[in-house]
C-alpha cells in the first residue's frame, strides 16, 4: 500500500493509506454492472462529498476517475442481494465491511483505522 496526501487536505494531520488501486475498482465496477439486479452506490470523495446514491455503475461510477473515492457504500435494492454482492467483494479483495444498508468499501484508510478485506 503507498501512502498518499491528496490537494488540500490540510484537515489530515498525517498521510493517508491506499487501500484500492484503479484495477480494484475496475473490478468492483464491472462486477456490479453485470449483476442482474446491479444496487445503487454513494461514494464520499476525499474532499468530504457525499454523493447521490447511483445505479449507473459503468460509466458514472468510474466519471473522474478513482484517484479520490475514501471509500463507497454499495446500497443493494434487497437483502436476497447480498451474498451476491458479498461473493463479488470477496472475489476481488476489498478492504471494507459490512452495514446496515449493505456494504462500505474503502479507496483510503486514516491514520489508525484498520479495516478487514472481505
Amino acid at each position: 500500500m503507498t501512502q498518499w496526501i491528496p490537494a488540500g487536505a490540510e484537515q489530515w494531520e498525517a498521510a493517508l493509506t491506499s487501500a484500492a488501486n484503479n484495477t480494484k475498482w475496475d473490478e468492483l465496477r464491472l462486477a456490479m454492472y453485470g449483476m442482474a439486479s446491479p444496487p445503487q452506490f454513494r461514494c464520499r470523495m476525499l474532499s468530504g462529498h457525499y454523493g447521490s446514491p447511483d445505479g449507473e455503475w459503468f460509466y458514472h461510477f468510474r466519471d473522474g476517475g478513482y484517484a479520490d473515492i475514501e471509500f463507497v457504500d454499495i446500497l443493494p435494492h434487497a437483502d436476497t442481494d447480498r451474498p451476491e454482492i458479498l461473493s463479488h467483494l470477496k472475489a476481488i479483495g476489498l478492504a471494507g465491511h459490512p452495514t446496515e444498508q449493505g456494504f462500505r468499501v474503502y479507496g483510503y484508510l486514516r491514520p489508525g483505522q484498520a479495516v478487514d478485506r472481505f
